[in-house]
């Protein structure tokens, strides 16, 4: 934590923006490209560090998720990009995908670039591994039209909040950079 490498500027590929460049931003665009490119997503299909604000016992917490993916409008898939293990991933990343929209996104990937986990945000099951595993956009268009989107209680979507909440502030409470401390859009 606190050690990324500045490798200076590039662009982001999906919203044309300039970003900081470091190692873990290479990953990201590689998979940006990777779910344009392999898995046929328009770029408009993709949500880029989509930040969720929340305030848990009158205090201010922002969290964020690498990608969110759109079937039709509906967002169907959240990425987390993490190096490293994937398990340790896992709970943040299903968390978000429990409390980012006013229904649980049916699929969560935890990916450190190399490696990935499809899980089912529902259960909370792996199932499936690997990159290519994500499913294609046809695939997901299929997938959606026979998927019910559960709407968490509002006691389950605080218990998520606070999940999140806890990984993330361990996760960057030695870090400081554009994604997590800035106030720009």
């Amino acid at each position: 934590m606190g050690h990324k490498r500045i490798l200076g500027k590039t662009r982001d590929f999906i919203t044309g923006r300039e970003i900081t460049d470091t190692d873990d931003e290479r990953y990201r665009q590689k998979l940006a490209h990777f779910l344009v490119e392999e898995k046929g997503y328009a770029r408009d299909d993709i949500e880029v560090k989509r930040k969720l604000e929340m305030t848990i016992e009158n205090e201010r917490v922002l969290s964020m998720v690498d990608f969110v993916v759109k079937v039709h409008g509906k967002s169907f898939i959240v990425i987390r990009y993490g190096p490293g293990s994937l398990v340790t991933r896992e709970r943040p990343a299903l968390a978000a995908a429990r409390v980012l929209e006013s229904h649980q996104i049916p699929l969560t990937v935890v990916t450190n670039g190399e490696e990935a986990e499809i899980l089912d945000t529902t259960s909370g099951e792996v199932i499936a591994t690997g990159l290519g595993s994500i499913p294609e956009k046809s695939t997901a268009i299929e997938q959606l039209k026979n998927t019910e989107l559960h709407r968490p209680s509002q006691k389950q979507r605080e218990a998520e909040k606070r999940i999140l909440s806890a990984y993330d502030w361990l996760e960057h409470s030695l870090e400081c950079d554009n994604d997590w401390c800035s106030e720009e859009e």
